[in-house]
């Protein structure tokens, strides 16, 4: 998700790192939806480096981008080292 959110950030301050998305994540783990003050211990979790704000919004794009690729919105490509669903279960 880096590469999305930094391109959708408007300033330097809303720009995710791989490294601060990965602690992001660690963190939506530890403080699920039913944790007190979710966002500021996820913000805290992240070491100071994004706002009670920034998280939140994080999390909203996140639920976007989850969202466009559970209906289809999102094109998979397949690769060379992976092909497509229907050849993984043909027997030659």
């Amino acid at each position: 998700m880096a590469s999305n959110s930094t391109s959708r950030g408007s300033s330097s301050s809303s720009q995710w790192t791989r490294q601060e998305d990965k602690a992001f994540e660690r963190a939506l783990a530890v403080y699920d939806t039913d944790t007190p003050d979710r966002w500021h211990n996820v913000a805290r979790y992240m070491g100071g480096t994004k706002s009670v704000e920034e998280v939140r919004r994080h999390y909203q794009l996140l639920e976007v981008d989850v969202a466009q690729i559970e209906s289809g919105g999102v094109p998979f490509h397949w690769y060379a080292a992976a092909p497509p669903p229907a050849k993984l279960h043909q027997r030659g």
